[in-house]
Parts: C-alpha cells; structure tokens; sequence
C-alpha cells in the first residue's frame, strides 16, 4: 500500500508516494520547474490563483504515478500540506470569486490591528494566543470592506490546502490547527471565536465543518478521479499548514521538541505543552496537528527574516569570485568562537516580528580594521543568525517551554557544520539531522489519520535520521560568551530604535 502526500507551496506543489510499509518514498514530483508566479496588483499586495494550485497538483500526480508505475488503487489514503494564512472564497458552486491572497500579502494589517485595539490584548491573546495581525480574518475583513459586491457572494473561505480538498472531495471542511492559525480559534472556550466574528461581522457559516487533523476528511470524487488518474473515494486523512507539518514531518510531536528551518529566511517552530502566548506577540502560537483538549499540544512560530539572506549576500559580496558554501565554512571555521569580538546582527530583510516588527536593519559591531578580515565576516555571519536563532528561542523558554532537542532537515543552513555546531552548543540542545520533507511528511501524516499507522511512533520509525549534533563542551562558554555580546549589541540597536 502507498500513501500520497501533497504539499501546496507559494513557488510550486510538491507530491511525494510513500511505501506504507518500508516507509521508503518511491517517487517525488513538483510544478511548476520555475517558481510559480504571485501577482501583486499593488505594493504590499500578493496573490496566486487558486485554480493554479489544482492544474498543478494534476500535473504533480500524473507524474507521481508516471514514475511509480504504481496502481491507483495501491494508494491507501492522502495528506496534504500547505502554504499557511491564505484566503481563498468561494460561491455556491464551490466557484472562486477572487484570487486568493496568500501569506506574504500585508494589505489587511490595518484591520488586524484595530480588531486588536477593539477586542483588547487581554482577550486577542489569552482567547486567541495572537493579535488577529495580517493572519486569515483580517484579510477577510479586507475584502468585506473593499470589496463588498464579492464578499455578498461568499459562500465558504478556506485555507489553500482547504481548496485543494475541496477540488478532491467536492466537500468543504477545515479543522482546529486550521481555525487557528486564521486566528477563528478561541482557546479559552474551545470553539470558533463568536466575538472576533462579531467584530468582524461574518457569519460562522462562512467556515467549513470542523474535521479531525487526522482521520477522515473526504473522499477522492469521480470528478476529481479522472481529473487526477487516481480511484475515486480514495480517503483525504490529514492536512495541516506547512510550518505544523514539517514539524510533523521531523517527529515533533511532544513539549520541548523543535523542528527548525534556515533557507532564506528561518523558521523555529516549537512544541509547547500547555495554553500559552507571548505577552508582546512575538511568536505566534497555534493548534498543533496533535494538539487536543485534554493534552494541549501549542505549535510556537517563530519567524526570522534575516537567516541565510546574509550568509548569501556573504557569499556574493564579501567571499572570493567562485567560492563555493563550502570553502566559506572551512574558511570560517579557522577563526576562533566569538570572531574575536566581531558582531554581525542579520536582520537586513525587513522587519523582525520578534523585534515587535521593529525594521533595524544588519549591522557589524566590533570591527578592527587591523585584525579582522573576511574570515571573521564569514563566520559572524552564520553566528549571528545562529545567535538570532537563540534570542527567539528564549522567548520561547519565557513561555514555559523547556527545548530538548532540535531536529531539522539536512538542507539549506543545516549543510554547514559550523552553524549547526554553534546552534546545538549554544541552545545546549542536540541538533538531529533527518533525509525528509513536507510532502513526505504529509504522505506519512496520511497514514496515521487512515489508521495504516496506529500511532505517529509507528509512522516516523523508519525516518532517515542522517547525523545527530551535540552540543561542543569545549567552546560552549565562549559561545556563551560571544552570544551575550552580540544580545548586548543588539539591545543597543533596538533601544535606538524607540
């Protein structure tokens, strides 16, 4: 039996088909080749058609059993991941009136911030864990307001990999993680939110039925069938946002674990084992994919925009024509912990949320024109998104999550010794490093909610785990060290910045 899992990002789709049983991925597929386009009608504004996503996904699925050469009948159930906090509505007949805005699309921040001011932060984050910020109701809310004619005609809104299953099933649903992380979700009652609908003015039949993350969500429609080449009523079992789901994807189920990201921007997103937030909002907390009533499982977001942005403009402005990533770290890893005083703060790529949006721009502090040479600019780089890392890390740990351990994907960041070494040393954490991604996580995520798996323990048994990290002994004090000038460095910054 196989399990397909898609994976529906803002550059492409991904598809993946696992061997249930081996756990082996027999075959992998994505489309577009080049990233897929986001129009921006406006500065600041970001769309995709969702239509895109589903002509894709087809062509992803076509290939996927191309390369297999697999029965569609040996599929035994499917998972899908997705981009996080879009907006796609809808009619009657399930038709989309409107491109959908996706993530990175800033236009509905003025109606998230005065839902804030109105609602109180005392209710936005002990009932809601966030200021209902630039997330999925406020984008909403846009539309009510800017476009009234099409928001008369909504019939349902969902999340993009809302839509996918929609276009597989024919039928309608969203789940808890889901409700969450478009800031619907009322922790303290355990249900969807009646005052921020009230404020808002939307009607609770805008949303879909509430589904289980894993069970039962659907089935593959005859329509869909044909469409895909795949057999009609095969089960739609998972389905989660992309940060929860590579989480999934890592095995990080339980409090204290952390799945991580580091490519052009970062991502540390952690498991927290009680109701919680962050009294200035710099993290963002959802409903992970296992998370329950009775056994809270609170996934904390933690973005960073200036991670491997800098260790790239490193590379193209600081290193010798034709160096590889490679040679920088060799050539980094000849400097001493704490490069000798110097201080590189990343955050170059716009404004930090976890810097309470504050835009601070990179900076060096400590440079010696009569010492330090490139060498030193290579390795202050990767400590100071390293360094980046930590600060967000302890906001975490304020919040009441005790980090064990760190797991990641063998990619990006992550190829680099020298940053994953001073990652595991500094946050005192072993760093482990797995062969996997989101759509393999969302194939396996697929198998726990059809039962093939009867636990996630059964599901991640055959995970690929590549290397493990530990934290370096030795140097750990001048990494603590170097890290607490870099803070003092940065507290600098910020209180220039007021």
């Amino acid at each position: 039996m196989f399990l397909l899992g898609y994976d529906i990002g803002s550059s492409s789709v991904k598809g993946s088909l696992v061997d249930a049983q081996s756990g082996q991925c027999v075959a992998q597929a994505f489309y577009p080749p080049h990233e897929a386009p986001i129009s921006a009608p406006k500065r600041g504004w970001a769309e995709q058609d969702p239509n895109d996503w589903w002509h894709y996904t087809q062509i992803v699925t076509r290939q996927l059993l191309q390369q297999s050469n697999i029965l569609p009948e040996s599929i035994g159930a499917i998972g899908i991941s997705y981009q996080m906090h879009g907006l796609v509505c809808v009619d009657e007949q399930q038709q989309v009136l409107r491109p959908a805005i996706i993530w990175c699309d800033s236009r509905a921040v003025p109606y998230g911030n005065a839902a804030y001011e109105a609602l109180g932060n005392d209710f936005c984050l002990n009932h809601l864990l966030n200021s209902p910020g630039n997330f999925t109701a406020a984008k909403l809310a846009w539309i009510k307001h800017n476009e009234p004619e099409i928001f008369s005609r909504i019939h349902k809104i969902m999340l993009p990999g809302e839509y996918i299953a929609m276009r597989l099933s024919g039928t309608i649903a969203t789940t808890v993680s889901g409700l969450s992380e478009g800031i619907f979700w009322d922790f303290k009652l355990n249900a969807v939110s009646n005052e921020l609908l009230d404020y808002f003015g939307f009607s609770n039949e805008l949303l879909g039925d509430i589904k289980p993350t894993f069970g039962h969500q659907g089935e593959v429609s005859a329509i869909a069938a044909q469409e895909l080449g795949l057999r009609a009523g095969t089960p739609i079992t998972y389905r989660a946002g992309d940060q929860p789901n590579n989480a999934l994807s890592l095995n990080v189920l339980r409090p204290g674990e952390i799945a991580s990201t580091a490519g052009t921007s970062g991502v540390v997103y952690g498991v927290l084992g009680e109701v919680n937030h962050d009294s200035l909002s710099r993290v963002n907390p959802f409903a992970h994919v296992n998370h329950t009533v009775n056994s809270p499982r609170i996934g904390v977001l933690l973005c960073i925009n200036g991670t491997g942005i800098l260790n790239s403009w490193i590379k193209r402005n600081v290193a010798d024509r034709g160096m590889t990533y490679q040679q920088i770290n060799d050539m980094a890893s000849q400097v001493p912990v704490g490069c000798e005083g110097l201080s590189i703060i990343p955050f170059g790529n716009g404004a930090e949320r976890m810097l309470e949006n504050r835009e601070i721009g990179c900076s060096i502090g400590g440079l010696d024109f009569n010492h330090h040479g490139k060498a030193h600019l290579m390795r202050a780089a990767q400590e100071g998104i390293v360094f980046s890392f930590k600060y967000g890390i302890e906001i975490m740990q304020q919040m009441g999550m005790n980090v064990s351990r760190i797991r990641a994907g063998h990619t990006n960041m992550f190829l680099s010794p020298l940053f994953r070494s001073t990652l595991a040393t500094i946050t005192n954490a072993p760093i482990e490093l797995y062969d996997t991604d989101g759509s393999v996580g969302a194939a396996r995520g697929a198998g726990i909610g059809a039962g093939i798996y009867h636990s996630a323990e059964e599901a991640f048994s055959t995970l690929n785990r590549i290397a493990v990290v530990e934290p370096d002994v030795k140097h750990q004090q001048q990494c603590v060290e170097a890290y607490e000038l870099w803070k003092k460095r940065l507290v600098l910054l910020l209180s220039n910045n007021n």
